[in-house]
Parts: C-alpha cells; structure tokens; sequence
C-alpha cells in the first residue's frame, strides 16, 4: 500500500471500487479513504467515492461510519444543488439509518427522496421511495413486536405503523404497474 500515496485519487478510487465488486470491502475501505485524503476538485468523483465508501461500510456492519459517508455525499449533493444526487444520497442514508434502527430519521431521509422524486417527475425513483418508506415502517413494527413479546401490553402504535405499511406498500404497487415493472411488481 506504500504505493498508493503516488497514487492519485481517480486510481485510487478505481481501486477501490474493483475491490468493492470482488467484495473485499475491508481493502476497498482502504483506497477509497485514500482516494478522500488525496482530495479532487471534480465533485461528481467525490459523490462516488462517499457512496462507494458508506455502501463498503454496510458490508462491513460499521453502521456509523456508513452512516457519516452517505451523509457527507448528501451534503454534497445539496451543496451543488444536484437533487438527482440528492435523491440517491437520501435514499443510502435512509438504508443506513433504517439498519441501525433509527426509524424516525430513516423515514425522514426517506421521504426527502420521495418529494424530489415527485417534483423531477421520476416515477421509477417515486416507486423506488415508497417501496424502502413502506419498509422502514415495515422494519420498526417488526421490532417493536420483539421487544414487547411477552408483554401484557402491546404498543398501540405497531398497528399504525403495519397500517401504514400496507398503505405504502399498496402505493408502491399501483406505481410499478403502471410502469409495467413485472420485477417490482413481484416485490
């Protein structure tokens, strides 16, 4: 790796993103972090390398610092105004938050895709929103379901949370069939 500091962000980058698809993430880390500290001045590369970083992160269990990357490429994107890169960096940090267990601020992110996703007009990324939001409630219901087995009382708001799930899940539905996505459908 001593070669790697003559390296230049874009090898660097490249680097790490070949090893990223032959999933060793740990040495992938390694070269995207480099590839940050060599810095660039083209954004677009930057907004790769922190979603490419936050995704190897996942792999990793290290929720946190996945967490840190999709939020950096999130404030990148809303820097230059590039919703697109919004969209995209709101629904990774959603991922990310929705893993870690916190919903609320899953949701958030998630429904911040969902309203730049209906303002460009792009029904695959409005699917895309409802089906991880439809999710997320999915996700906490279930875990709320856990923590009170075996309790006398059951918390209310799983039942809005299932309600609401269903509701999303429906709308997904209705989106993907009326963009003919036979796979989507399937989900």
């Amino acid at each position: 790796m001593a070669s790697k500091l003559q390296s230049t962000c874009f090898e660097l980058a490249t680097e790490g993103e070949r090893l990223c698809k032959l999933g060793d993430y740990m040495n992938a880390v390694q070269y995207l972090e480099a590839a940050v500290t060599q810095g660039t001045d083209d954004v677009n590369m930057l907004s790769a390398i922190y979603m490419q970083l936050g995704n190897a992160y996942i792999y990793l269990g290290e929720f946190m610092k996945a967490a840190q990357y999709h939020q950096h490429d999130r404030t990148l994107a809303r820097t230059i105004e590039d919703l697109e890169g919004e969209a995209k960096a709101s629904s990774n940090l959603s991922n990310t938050l929705k893993l870690m267990g916190r919903f609320d601020e899953a949701i958030v992110c998630c429904q911040r895709h969902l309203e730049i996703a209906k303002e460009t007009a792009n029904k695959v990324g409005e699917a895309k929103a409802v089906y991880n939001l439809a999710n997320i409630y999915h996700v906490k219901a279930k875990q709320k379901c856990k923590s009170t087995a075996g309790l006398d009382k059951v918390d209310p708001n799983i039942a809005a949370d299932l309600k609401m799930a269903i509701k999303l899940y429906e709308q997904n539905l209705a989106l993907v069939r009326s963009l003919n996505d036979r796979a989507a459908q399937g989900k």
